[in-house]
């Protein structure tokens, strides 16, 4: 098991589910970045919604290196942060039971029953918060060269919301979403999803959706072809998250319905002399490399388990939309530090 994602920066994860703290370190940061540290708790406290119940005290991740009066000093940045849900389950008294939806049976195949396999399906769940500690952090470094990402509910069962324009998304459109509550664009489907949740709930259900996610003013050029992709990339990091079970970017599995002339997009140069194209079928990305249109994609979860539920209420949707924006930010970031100029400021 890995706890390190290394890449131009690198983002670990230290403690354990059942340690009263545990942290995130993030090394090769630029150097002489301000950072806000009032802003970093306002963004992990999307991950706690009120319109779904969720009355928890918001962690305040306490920084130990790597910043010097507000700013970033070139060593590794780290924060700690304390466990609210510590794990009190006796470890010499695992039950034989297998959990539907947990990692209980895999986990014991793959450590030969020497571990507590119960802590392998917490880890995901108690690294929210440093996984949305290093997107912050990584969001406001891409924010001041005017880079944007922002993540909505696409869906939740069957509700939909408004999409994105995939063409003309701008920087407004991403912050009007960012801080409302109950992050989607049509604030009616949204309270239709609550009401669909509230029963769901009722009924001892869970229910799953999609977040929508786009990057904005990203320049073309960011990334590499084959395995150092920008899409390699971004899919590694999203997948640490709990309950995703597919990812697309684009026109994604839709473009398997279209003909090749409908689904290749035509570049053109605008007023300003900036090459675009008019559709954007490939989400911001060919061959690995940004093309200088918007990033898109979409995640897909799973409704949670009934264990995962005392964490999440009855959908973990709502509380995965700063942690799909903060796997994109970290991905980005991590690419854009060798772009030339990026870290001349």
């Amino acid at each position: 098991m890995s706890l390190i994602w290394n890449n131009r920066i690198s983002v670990s994860y230290f403690g354990e589910p059942q340690d009263s703290v545990i942290g995130v370190n993030i090394d090769n940061l630029p150097k002489g970045e301000y950072i806000d540290a009032e802003a970093v708790k306002r963004f992990i406290s999307r991950l706690f919604p009120k319109s779904l119940g969720i009355g928890k005290r918001i962690p305040s991740p306490r920084i130990i290196s790597g910043i010097e009066n507000e700013y970033t000093n070139g060593s590794p940045l780290c924060a700690i942060i304390q466990n609210e849900n510590i794990i009190q389950e006796d470890k010499n008294s695992i039950s034989p039971q297998i959990r539907y939806g947990h990692a209980d049976y895999t986990g014991t195949m793959r450590y030969k029953g020497i571990e507590d396999v119960r802590k392998y399906t917490a880890y995901s769940e108690h690294f929210l918060i440093p996984l949305c500690f290093a997107g912050a952090v990584s969001a406001q470094i891409l924010e001041r060269r005017g880079i944007y990402t922002g993540a909505h509910i696409a869906s939740i069962h069957n509700i939909k919301d408004n999409p994105y324009d995939p063409v003309n998304i701008t920087r407004d459109a991403v912050l009007s979403i960012r801080f409302k509550d109950f992050p989607v664009i049509n604030d009616r489907k949204g309270w239709l999803m609550l009401e669909d949740i509230a029963k769901a709930h009722d009924a001892g259900e869970s229910l799953g959706g999609i977040i929508e996610c786009a990057v904005v003013n990203l320049p073309s050029g960011v990334g590499s072809p084959v395995f150092d992709g920008l899409r390699n990339n971004i899919a590694q990091l999203m997948f640490c998250i709990p309950e995703i079970s597919g990812l697309e970017f684009g026109s994604g599995f839709s473009a398997s319905k279209m003909v090749g002339s409908r689904n290749c997009d035509k570049f053109y140069m605008n007023e300003q002399g900036y090459t675009l194209t008019k559709t954007n079928n490939h989400g911001g990305i060919i061959g690995g490399v940004s093309s200088g249109m918007p990033v898109t994609l979409n995640t897909a979860f799973n409704p949670v388990s009934k264990e995962n539920s005392r964490f999440f209420r009855t959908c973990f949707v709502p509380s995965a939309v700063p942690c799909v924006e903060s796997a994109v930010n970290i991905a980005i970031l991590s690419n854009m530090i060798d772009y030339p100029n990026f870290c001349l400021r």
